[in-house]
């Protein structure tokens, strides 16, 4: 079943971000990083259950928790859509001083927002996937739109996020309005983008909006009747299947010498 392993590395302040590290029972074909969806954190079902099933694959997959976020120092008040893309930047520098560099980046929801964001900065990573992700780091202000007010007149409100509250900031807002997604067209890698028509939460548009921005090679998925966090264990295993078919084909080194077919 392999092995699974608690890693602490540092971010770019200082503070101590928590992984879970899977490791195939075998020499890994591949090490992936999971940039997990919006407030959620490592241990969420989509992130464990696909890195595991990865594993079982045979990849390598470390899922982490962002700054103030689950087993991370930190206080998420604290925290904006650059600072994700920061957290993930440490997260990719750890795995490659201390096991290899990052082979696959995956992120899901608004943390695939982060790994197209990141990619540029991530250039050994050679293949990049989004689950349910938005074209835009900004669509994510729809979860918390009916306190946009209120955080614009006193700097601050207390939101509830899938049935949590979090304090969200005005720098958080501010920060968004600064991305813009067009270094989609610029990923110069395969990019896999997975959706399901009847997502509530970030509309399948979206990722229309990706796939459209992104160069080829570039493939689309549809998680048919899934929802917004794959709480449906057999979607996620799904996921990390037919993942784990497509990136072997940009995974695998590519054999010298002609066919004899």
């Amino acid at each position: 079943m392999g092995n699974r392993s608690k890693v602490y590395f540092s971010n770019k302040n200082g503070k101590t971000l928590a992984g879970i590290l899977e490791l195939p029972e075998a020499q890994p074909r591949a090490y992936a990083l999971f940039a997990p969806c919006f407030t959620c954190g490592k241990d969420v079902l989509a992130a464990s259950r696909i890195s595991r099933q990865l594993a079982g694959q045979g990849f390598a997959v470390l899922r982490f928790d962002f700054t103030g976020l689950g087993d991370s120092e930190g206080d998420f008040s604290d925290t904006n859509f650059s600072t994700n893309v920061a957290d993930l930047l440490s997260a990719a520098d750890f795995l490659k001083q201390q096991h290899h560099p990052v082979d696959l980046l995956i992120g899901h929801s608004l943390g695939g927002a982060a790994v197209l964001a990141a990619a540029s900065q991530i250039p050994e990573a050679r293949a990049i996937v989004t689950i349910a992700a938005p074209a835009d780091p900004d669509h994510v202000i729809k979860q918390f739109a009916c306190s946009v007010d209120t955080i614009a007149e006193e700097g601050a409100a207390e939101v509830n996020l899938a049935g949590r509250p979090f304090v969200i900031k005005q720098h958080f807002i501010e920060d968004l309005d600064q991305h813009e997604m067009g270094y989609i067209r610029d990923l110069d890698r395969p990019l896999l983008i997975y959706h399901s028509p009847l997502d509530e939460t970030v509309s399948i548009e979206e990722a229309a909006e990706i796939y459209n921005r992104a160069m080829h090679p570039k493939s689309f998925i549809s998680l048919d009747s899934a929802d917004h966090l794959l709480t449906n264990g057999e979607d996620a295993v799904f996921v990390a299947d037919t993942l784990a078919a497509w990136a072997g084909r940009y995974l695998t080194p590519k054999k010298s010498g002609k066919s004899d077919a």
